[in-house]
């Protein structure tokens, strides 16, 4: 087993380059070249089985909602730093890129536990002053928020845009087969990030919703039982719960193409939810 420790010494995380990930496969679903074999044979089992449309074109739906997330948090609300949660590969578009159209001099920390996303990611922001990737498990909240490198960059008397983009379906809650004792729920962790921000800040997520068939459910979430992270499809009311204590920003939890979409044509699954909350003073 190899593993990579990140610059500032902090406890190594396995590369368990002999299991799919979620984000290498996220790569693969978006066109990317940054995966393995192990992760393209798991993303193609589910692409025959569910269909392009319940597999590479929720991918893209998640990215077309990313990208609106953040360009209405930048123009819109005046946000201008950003901790994008279980971030994945660096692709097309990147909130960075996004909120630094807006603000050259918005700053983002992306944060994700797979070590590849550290070592390419990092190669490629080397120039950019104003990012950082962090290894962390989203499931120790707390890591996160403490580490020096969140600190480097994020001035937490100002608002914050906190994003989960198609991430929180990779966290067991108590009773999973995978929940380990100890770790942060969904909505543990989201509350984590809640209470930590100052008022104006504004948490985005999308989530995979129980909206298909019984079938349909348990083949995607077997296909994720030998991968680094189980996906765990919710039902709505338990989906929308993640949001409490937040405002919901309008038209607020709907199927993340329809979250304050333009003209643009991004696929419409209705395999996600997504939805904006901002935390009121």
């Amino acid at each position: 087993m190899m593993s990579m420790a990140d610059d500032a010494g902090k406890a190594e995380i396995p590369a368990l380059f002999g299991k799919p990930t979620p984000a290498r496969m996220y790569d693969y679903y978006l066109g990317g070249k940054d995966n393995f074999e192990v992760d393209r044979a798991a993303a193609d089992l589910l692409i025959d089985r569910l269909g392009v449309e319940k597999t590479r074109y929720v991918a893209w739906e998640n990215r077309r909602f990313l990208w609106r997330t953040v360009e209405y948090l930048s123009a819109e609300c005046g946000i201008s730093q950003f901790i994008d949660v279980g971030a994945g590969l660096p692709t097309m578009r990147n909130t960075h890129e996004i909120a630094q159209q807006v603000n050259p001099d918005a700053r983002v920390v992306y944060v994700d536990n797979d070590p590849i996303v550290l070592s390419h990611g990092r190669a490629r922001l080397a120039r950019n002053g104003s990012t950082v990737i962090l290894t962390a498990d989203m499931r120790e909240p707390e890591a996160i928020l403490d580490a020096a490198e969140t600190k480097s960059l994020i001035d937490f008397s100002q608002p914050v845009g906190v994003l989960f983009i198609a991430v929180l379906h990779f966290v067991a809650s108590p009773g999973h087969p995978r929940y380990v004792p100890g770790h942060a729920d969904p909505s543990e962790i989201v509350a984590a990030f809640r209470d930590r921000v100052v008022p104006g800040s504004h948490v985005a997520f999308t989530h995979a919703v129980h909206g298909q068939s019984d079938e349909n459910v348990a083949f995607a979430q077997d296909g994720y039982k030998s991968a680094t992270a189980p996906l765990v499809i919710r039902r709505r009311s338990e989906i929308e719960g993640l949001l409490h204590g937040l405002r919901l920003v309008p038209p607020g939890v709907v199927p993340a193409w329809q979250w304050r979409s333009g003209p643009e044509e991004s696929p419409r699954t209705g395999i996600m939810l997504g939805g904006v909350g901002v935390k009121d003073a």
